[in-house]
């Protein structure tokens, strides 16, 4: 059987129903075959409208829903590795700093060590400089001393010489001129 002829039975029982009722001359009828004919024509409807609308629309809003889902622990994870990465350089930054300022105090220990040491070696040149300079004054100062002592002896001699009025040997004149620088070196003498 087919449907189309079953609903042409029905559409027909209807007819025939429908003016049997107006022959009756009632008023209002309440047909239980068209109500339940509209009532299947509904449901049909709402079928085909679920299968090909509100289905794929749900399907559709499920997927969207699960993708927003998704894209929400995404951001929250994304946040979590953020305020980590976020410490991670924090921490970074402090080591650096740390590592900076060691650097620092060990370039100024160093320097400071280098500065002590360069003064230390100016102080002993300089101490040596003195010191031979010392000697080299003492030295000149004694040749100076010899130097005017042999000049003294011999003017002393010349006017001995001249007072005496007679010429002295040079061993005779060497041997007073010692004696002269003996008496005159040591201390508390009159010369």
């Amino acid at each position: 059987m087919d449907l189309l002829s079953v609903w042409a039975g029905l559409a027909s029982g209807a007819a025939q129903l429908a003016t049997a009722a107006e022959g009756e001359g009632a008023g209002l009828v309440i047909n239980g075959f068209w109500i339940i004919v509209s009532a299947a024509n509904f449901l049909f409807f709402l079928f085909i409208l679920y299968r090909l609308a509100l289905g794929p629309i749900g399907e559709m809003l499920r997927t969207r829903s699960e993708r927003i889902e998704q894209g929400l622990k995404d951001a929250e994870q994304a946040r979590r590795h953020r305020e980590q990465a976020e410490a991670d350089r924090a921490s970074t930054l402090a080591e650096a700093r740390r590592e900076a300022n060691d650097i620092l105090a060990r370039a100024q220990k160093v320097a400071q060590e280098t500065r002590d040491a360069d003064i230390a070696a100016t102080r002993e040149d300089l101490d040596r400089m003195r010191g031979r300079a010392t000697s080299e004054i003492e030295a000149e100062k004694l040749r100076a001393l010899a130097d005017l002592r042999a000049e003294v002896a011999d003017l002393a001699l010349a006017a001995a010489g001249k007072v005496i009025g007679e010429s002295m040997t040079d061993q005779r004149q060497r041997r007073l001129v010692d004696e002269f620088l003996r008496e005159s070196a040591q201390p508390g003498s009159k010369g």
